[in-house]
């Protein structure tokens, strides 16, 4: 059994089935405390069914979970005070103000006081709009309001899927400030995401899955370490040229075409050895036209989930908004990816 001191969330051994559909095989997720953790894998992978077995939504069929060091089963429901979770979509009284909902669902849990509502309406932006009714609210509001339902028991941990679902790209930047500035003050955030780069921009700590299983998990700066990409681009006349000399340089399939981008090739290789490519191409004769540096987060989960992204009916969107959230107060609105009826 592997340690889990000092974890705020744990689990081993995790698995759920959906009759024959098997939706966890195995899952050993170590998160630590205080940091922003990210939660990657195609759709399908687990992910939601993970989220829904942390909460107490479901239970597992074998295995075990930890939350904030202690074991965590059927009977611990009233532990979830200390854990704030958004998980699917958002559900609020249409009818009833986003203050007015904050009040109603603080009565289902700790005590909170109205100071502390006021507070998370300023936090996420809606101090100006927490009289009006929540069915006039757009979708990126709603979102922003069930991120504040998430913190009403000011928990120690915080559970999100994909909460930037909604949201324009200055409410982004500010939910992600938000998050950090939440991990800098002790708490940790556990996202579940397909948006890759705003993972990477956001996480300490990144696992991902596929399959049910953990296939690489870790600190993200050392994750990416050996995932250093140089993209080049060449007339379109030299790209197999081109590939020829940087394949020489570069051996066991390192180069490759730029799917959709005419004369363009990526290169796994340190960033700090661009200069290296391009004097290579210089010396055959053949001038990069571009030349574009970086770690790449996508690179690593396409190696690692690369068979079930290819199964995957919806495939898995690379972009910079999300996909889709449910309250603090964690009603079961069903399983989306896993196989779960709804």
């Amino acid at each position: 059994m592997i340690a889990t001191d000092g974890l705020a969330l744990a689990t081993r051994g995790l698995q759920k089935r959906y009759g024959s559909r098997v939706a966890l095989a195995g899952l050993d997720l170590s998160v630590p405390a205080g940091v922003v953790y990210g939660f990657l894998g195609p759709n399908g992978a687990g992910k939601t069914t993970t989220m829904r077995l942390l909460t107490g939504l479901i239970h597992p069929d074998a295995g075990t979970i930890e939350l904030l060091g202690r074991p965590f089963g059927r009977g611990d429901r009233r532990r979830l005070f200390d854990v704030g979770a958004l998980i699917e979509s958002p559900s609020f009284y249409p009818y009833l103000s986003g203050r007015e909902n904050l009040r109603s669902l603080a009565a289902t849990v700790a005590p909170t006081s109205s100071s502390r509502i006021e507070e998370l309406l300023e936090l996420v932006g809606l101090r100006e709009r927490a009289r009006d009714k929540v069915q006039t609210y757009s979708l990126g509001m709603k979102q922003r309001l069930g991120i504040a339902a998430a913190l009403l028991s000011d928990p120690r941990l915080l559970l999100l899927d994909e909460p930037s679902n909604g949201l324009d790209p200055a409410g982004i930047v500010a939910m992600r400030e938000t998050l950090r500035q939440l991990a800098a003050a002790g708490k940790t955030v556990f996202v579940s995401s397909h948006v890759l780069g705003e993972v990477q921009q956001l996480a300490d700590v990144v696992g991902i899955i596929a399959s049910g299983r953990l296939v690489r998990e870790g600190p993200i700066e050392q994750l990416l370490l050996g995932e250093g990409v140089v993209r080049v681009r060449v007339a379109e006349v030299q790209v197999e040229p081109a590939m020829a000399v940087l394949t020489a340089l570069v051996p066991d399939g390192s180069v490759t075409n730029v799917a959709g981008e005419v004369g363009w090739l990526s290169v796994r290789i340190e960033p700090g050895r661009a200069a290296d490519l391009n004097r290579a191409l210089a010396g055959a004769g053949i001038y990069a036209s571009g030349l574009e540096t970086g770690s790449d987060l996508e690179s690593l989960f396409l190696e690692l989930t690369r068979d079930e992204s290819t199964a995957s009916r919806e495939g898995t969107f690379f972009g910079s908004a999300g996909a889709a959230p449910s309250s603090a107060s964690v009603s079961d609105a069903g399983a989306r990816e896993d196989g779960a009826p709804r």
